[in-house]
């Protein structure tokens, strides 16, 4: 599949706004409500403690795991082969409770994706993958039985690595939701930067293979997903 400046990285893509909006929308059943994106435990590390600090922890998830996460995801709605990407999400999440996370959710998204828009190509990845696959992977599947884009997948993907730390930081640290709202406002500009990353990088891979994809590391949440992954009582799954 090519793209051209229609559906380029600032363009639309056939399916247009609408389903964008429905497949980014935090209402959407796909389980991202119940995990906190790392959030949780870098407000019980000090790391997040108001919306400064939130900003920066977004910002550097953006450019390390949601930039990996965008460009997976625009790489599957670009039709490279979902099965060489969930092997290749595998090889960029270094730790295993994160790597359990990711599959957990992309089994979710597989339910909600199944029943709103029906593809021959969704159903063979969760024949192929029945403990789920990598979100990320999913999502961009999802984006393309949406008649979505490679773009529109990698924004998808940007928005949902910022947005849920920002929803969890308002349940962890009773934060101003308008606050976190604005710390997501403010991050617009590098989410355009992050998506026009992924998908550039997506339709390298279509000549090169995943190996073209991002893999940027971010240890730090890494080292806290393990950590959180102990902890008997919390308030977020991740």
């Amino acid at each position: 599949m090519r793209w051209g400046p229609r559906n380029g990285a600032r363009g639309r893509s056939p399916g247009g706004v609408a389903a964008l909006l429905v497949l980014a929308d935090g209402r959407f059943p796909a389980g991202g409500h119940a995990h906190s994106g790392g959030a949780e435990a870098a407000v019980a590390a000090g790391r997040i403690h108001d919306a400064a600090s939130l900003e920066a922890f977004c910002r550097g998830r953006l450019h390390t795991a949601g930039l990996t996460a965008a460009g997976l995801a625009a790489a599957a709605a670009a039709g490279l082969d979902p099965l060489a990407l969930d092997d290749a999400a595998d090889a960029r999440t270094p730790s295993p409770a994160l790597r359990g996370t990711a599959r957990r959710l992309g089994r979710q998204l597989m339910r909600a994706a199944r029943a709103t828009w029906p593809s021959p190509e969704l159903d063979a990845l969760a024949a192929a993958r029945p403990r789920g696959a990598h979100q990320p992977v999913v999502l961009g599947l999802t984006a393309r039985a949406a008649a979505l884009g490679p773009p529109d997948a990698a924004y998808a993907a940007g928005y949902e690595a910022v947005s849920g730390p920002a929803t969890a930081a308002v349940r962890l640290l009773s934060l101003d939701p308008f606050d976190a709202t604005a710390v997501l406002a403010r991050l617009a500009p590098e989410l355009d930067q992050v998506a026009a990353r992924a998908a550039d990088a997506a339709r390298r891979a279509l000549d090169e293979g995943p190996g073209a994809l991002p893999a940027a590391s971010a240890p730090l949440l890494d080292i806290a997903a393990e950590q959180h992954a102990t902890w008997s009582v919390r308030l977020f799954a991740s």
